[in-house]
């Protein structure tokens, strides 16, 4: 799985309504001639990337280095591919607060509004689990506060999700990409965009396995019998390297939420995490009654450039400039129209800008 996550100061505050209907633009005549040139797979492949999801931000005018670039540009190119979702076969779904809330029910129009031959009760499914993975199975303190589903009408999709942690007022983003999953509770973690690190329990981790393992386990047994093996650990004596704490287990918590596991029996830690009423908290409880009771090991490893273009809303490196940004947007419709009548030279000479800063 191609996944990352960057690390970014949380910045508050909107992008200026110039500012964005620009942006629109601009994203729309570069989603065009992505498909175009690369087709919808290698589409989803770059904005699946952190690295290259920030250059794009950053090209489209936003602050390099703000929480807002996530937010903002994911809206962007939502409201751009509106007018042409058909025509480019990519559909965005989403965003930040209730947006991110609503994203079962938009899949569900979505996919009946344009007659696609696809399942939506499986993208709602990857969409509820990728959300719990990031706050449950990894729970590094950021909590998320945006959820953006992109798809193509074949089926394959990338999702962008961003959480907040106010102690330090910082945002970290994280990306996942359909092409390669392998699973989505094991080691998806492969690039990481910012030294930041934090304590994190992450149930993700290989060293994790026997407590994903022993996690469904105490949830297919009965309630009762796992409350009489808590009764017994209060007169164990923790380790002081333990980060987490028996005050964290309540009783009566984990026995209402093992009888909601208990009766649906989950097969495996996925359904474990989409467990109706299993949250970060329960998750850390679990994780700490299958080191007591069984001995397994948890992880608490944190797995965790391109403004000059137009400039930065708040004048970093420089203002926006409207003229240019303008400019870009008629050469890119331009070039896009022309390559479809059969005259690629003006798509040519942009495909070959990027050498002119490559190192000698």
């Amino acid at each position: 799985m191609r996944r990352g996550y960057a690390d970014l100061p949380l910045h508050y505050g909107k992008a200026p309504r110039w500012l964005f209907q620009r942006m629109k633009l601009l994203a729309r005549e570069i989603l065009l001639a992505m498909v175009s040139e690369l087709g919808r797979s290698e589409t989803l492949v770059r904005l699946s990337d952190p690295f290259w999801f920030q250059a794009l931000g950053s090209v489209l005018g936003f602050d390099w280095h703000s929480s807002g670039l996530t937010t903002t540009t994911c809206g962007a190119l939502k409201e751009s591919l509106k007018e042409m979702e058909e025509e480019v076969g990519l559909y965005i779904v989403g965003g930040k607060g209730k947006q991110a809330l609503n994203t079962p029910k938009e899949i569900e129009e979505k996919i009946l509004q344009r007659g696609l031959n696809l399942s939506p009760e499986k993208l709602i499914r990857i969409s509820r689990l990728v959300a719990k993975v990031d706050s449950c199975a990894l729970q590094d303190g950021y909590n998320l506060y945006h959820h953006t589903l992109i798809f193509t009408r074949e089926g394959e999709w990338a999702i962008i999700q961003q959480g907040l942690k106010e102690v330090n007022r910082t945002a970290r983003r994280y990306h996942w990409l359909e092409k390669k999953v392998m699973s989505f509770v094991c080691e998806p973690h492969l690039a990481i965009v910012s030294d930041s690190k934090s304590k994190t329990l992450n149930l993700t981790a290989q060293e994790s396995k026997e407590t994903r393992n022993a996690i469904t386990h105490l949830c297919q047994e009965p309630p009762d019998k796992v409350a009489k093996e808590i009764s017994s650990l209060k007169e164990l004596s923790l380790p002081k390297r333990h980060e987490l704490l028996l005050s964290d287990i309540n009783p009566k918590k984990v026995c209402s939420v093992l009888l909601k596991t208990y009766e649906k029996s989950p097969k495996n830690f996925e359904e474990v995490l989409l467990t109706q009423g299993l949250g970060a908290k329960s998750i850390r409880a679990l994780a700490l009654l299958s080191e007591l009771l069984f001995g397994t090991e948890v992880s608490w490893k944190d797995p965790g450039r391109y403004s000059f273009a137009h400039g930065g809303k708040d004048g970093y490196p420089y203002p926006v400039d409207r003229k240019t940004y303008d400019k870009t947007i008629q050469i890119m419709r331009e070039a896009i129209k022309e390559s479809r009548l059969g005259k690629r030279e003006k798509m040519e000479s942009i495909k070959r800008l990027h050498k002119l800063f490559e190192p000698a």
